[in-house]
């Protein structure tokens, strides 16, 4: 193989494998919210990202293909990129290219990063962002140029508008930018270093950080030759433009805000608002003391995630299992020996594997504080312990990728010490494409249809101009790419219950629908706020609805009774609609006839696709004359 080949290769192989197991429509979680924001060009929830919703917006329009599958498909894009990268640094500084096309192999096939590329999700492009930065500053070290010294810092800048995540790889970059074969190079150093404190200052929104930064940038003019102070002064100027031209991305949320796109989260059409925004204010930012869970609590959860990369066909579930912890026993292994004949190798190389290794996993844990993970069960945690509200491992990414690099350069280094071909090798390092594929594929039937099903079962059981209540964010984003994206009944007022604790939805839903939430200008909680609205919205002579995955407690807030049809309920009369519920069992039977889910890390396709069975539950209900059995599955009471 030469080298060009390894890069080239490594990317069109993983991009196959990724296109082979992507979603081919929307997805739970963040999914649908990303590509209706991609589709008006508007603002999904804080950060915002506004520089990935312009890239998914661009791409979709370039390709013929369906709108979810076009963005789905950027993700593979993005991840296949970040491999052929990896693979042409691993190539660099080993000269060796089946290592390199192995340790791209084996970080693509990481179970973590395939999910991500699978879908619309900001990681697979903040992957290839970082990625992207890390090669960058590999040439400014080698090169002495201070072009791509300018292009490092701008790569770095980027990580504001698209997500602050890349920042993880920052200082992989500045190590390399700073490392060359005529010893250490300060001035490139300290502007990288600036770059980075400037750049985590704007994602902040932290004046005295931004500041901090650009007096690093300038502490680089500090003369060693005989220069003048002007040409001295020339590329601290040059870095801090770049990296106000790069996070400049975000003044595109306040110039579309003001035009009010169909998601336009926090509406940030004010500098302080838009402040508001990228700074993340509308969600509590764990500080790095006190620990949000004790530090032994946070390694075991990264501990816990690293046992799903390898082998999670082999035990999906949050428990772990016999197979799948030995392939990942083996992985680690691989990755030992990896390290090691890298560290013999190419010290250069080694040290921008280890240090992304270090950053993506204990500098993670560090700086984000995270709680518990919603699975983490060890004895002596207490049963009350604040938790995430979903698995994190994807912030993990980096780190899990830099593990791949050395198992895929460990798996053909043993390969050569058993006297083997280098291809035996990378077949080992092949072994999580193998070894992940059922369990991260989003190609069943379940995955491919129940998050579509699902908004629009909700949407065309709310009568006409009805105002449906829903319980987050897998009740609202497949509902706004319903809405946004397919034109599926837009007459429909959706209200998430979660963002009503915010101002600006409060704003929003009076300015768009008039559902007024104010009683004389006090916040009355988020139920009582919800309460409000649907008194407003009878007023209006407008159909109060409840999706199935609202409490029964929250639903006695908006009205005292209520009539189950499908998969909501309608403020009126207590009972079952048979008519109405047979038929939307009837057509649930006709769109999902076979979608059975699988066993898997996260049940929220399960959940959703129970849910689904409402209808059919209900119908036999109404006709045995027994709702008990409805109480815990439908919420009924």
């Amino acid at each position: 193989m030469k080298r060009p080949d390894a890069a080239i290769f490594s990317a069109v192989v993983l991009f196959a494998v990724y296109a082979l197991t992507l979603a081919p429509d929307v997805t739970f979680w963040d999914a649908g919210e990303f590509i209706a924001a991609a589709h008006s060009l508007g603002v999904p929830h804080p950060p915002g990202t506004p520089l990935f919703i312009l890239l998914a917006n661009t791409w979709a329009k370039l390709l013929p293909l369906p709108y979810a599958l076009a963005t789905n498909l950027l993700s593979a894009a993005a991840t296949a990129l970040a491999a052929g990268v990896t693979a042409r640094l691993v190539y660099r500084g080993t000269q060796a290219p089946w290592m390199a096309f192995g340790a791209a192999i084996a970080a693509g096939g990481m179970s973590t990063a395939w999910s991500n590329a699978t879908e619309t999700e900001v990681y697979a492009a903040s992957l290839a962002l970082g990625m992207l930065a890390i090669w960058a500053g590999d040439r400014a070290g080698r090169s002495r140029d201070a072009r791509w010294v300018l292009l490092t810092a701008y790569l770095i800048a980027l990580a504001v508008p698209l997500h602050l995540s890349a920042l993880v790889t920052a200082p992989v970059a500045i190590t390399l930018a700073t490392m060359s074969d005529a010893g250490p190079r300060w001035r490139p150093s300290l502007l990288l270093t600036g770059a980075f404190i400037a750049a985590l200052g704007a994602g902040r929104v932290s004046w005295w950080l931004m500041g901090v930064g650009a007096l690093v940038m300038a502490l680089s003019a500090i003369p060693k030759t005989d220069a003048s102070a002007l040409s001295r002064a020339v590329m601290p100027i040059a870095t801090l433009m770049v990296v106000a031209l790069g996070c400049s991305v975000v003044l595109f949320m306040l110039v579309r805000a003001g035009h009010d796109p169909g998601i336009n989260q926090g509406s940030p059409d004010t500098l302080e608002r838009l402040a508001s925004v990228v700074s993340r204010r509308q969600y509590p930012v764990a500080p790095l003391w006190p620990r949000m869970a004790p530090p032994w609590v946070q390694v075991a959860n990264l501990g816990q995630y690293a046992d799903w990369q390898v082998a999670l066909s082999t035990g999906p579930t949050v428990l772990p299992s016999l197979l799948r912890t030995a392939a990942t026993a083996v992985f680690i292994w691989f990755a030992f020996i990896g390290g090691l004949w890298h560290w013999m190798t190419d010290r250069r190389s080694w040290m921008a594997v280890a240090a992304l290794l270090l950053c993506g996993t204990l500098g993670v844990i560090v700086y984000l504080n995270l709680r518990a993970g919603p699975s983490m069960g060890f004895p002596g945690l207490a049963a009350d312990v604040q938790r995430e509200a979903r698995e994190r491992d994807y912030f993990f990414v980096f780190g899990f990728w830099a593990w791949g690099i050395w198992a895929g350069i460990g798996a053909v280094a043993l390969a050569r010490r058993w006297a083997r071909p280098d291809w035996v090798g990378v077949l080992l390092a092949s072994l999580p494409i193998v070894l992940n594929w059922n369990a991260v594929s989003r190609r069943g039937e379940a995955e491919a249809l129940v998050p579509r099903r699902w908004a629009e079962a909700l949407l065309e059981s709310t009568p006409q101009r009805g105002v449906l209540f829903v319980a987050g964010d897998n009740d609202t984003y497949p509902l706004w790419y319903s809405q946004q994206v397919n034109g599926v009944r837009r007459d429909v007022a959706v209200v998430t219950l979660p963002l009503l604790a915010t101002r600006w939805y409060r704003n929003e839903l009076e300015r768009r629908y008039g559902l007024s939430s104010d009683n004389n200008g006090e916040y009355q909680g988020r139920l009582g706020a919800a309460n409000l609205i649907a008194d407003d919205a009878r007023r209006q002579g407008r159909a109060v609805v409840g999706s199935s995955t609202l409490f029964p407690g929250e639903r006695e807030r908006l009205a005292s009774a209520w009539t189950a049809t499908g998969v909501v309920y309608i403020a009126g009369a207590h009972g079952i609609d048979t008519v109405s519920t047979a038929k939307w069992a009837a057509w649930v039977l006709r769109e999902l006839p076979r979608a059975t889910t699988r066993a898997a890390i996260d049940p929220v396709t399960s959940h959703f696709r129970g849910l689904l069975e409402c209808p059919r539950q209900l119908t036999a209900a109404a006709r045995m004359r027994d709702t008990s059995q409805l109480d815990s599955t439908c919420n009924y009471r």
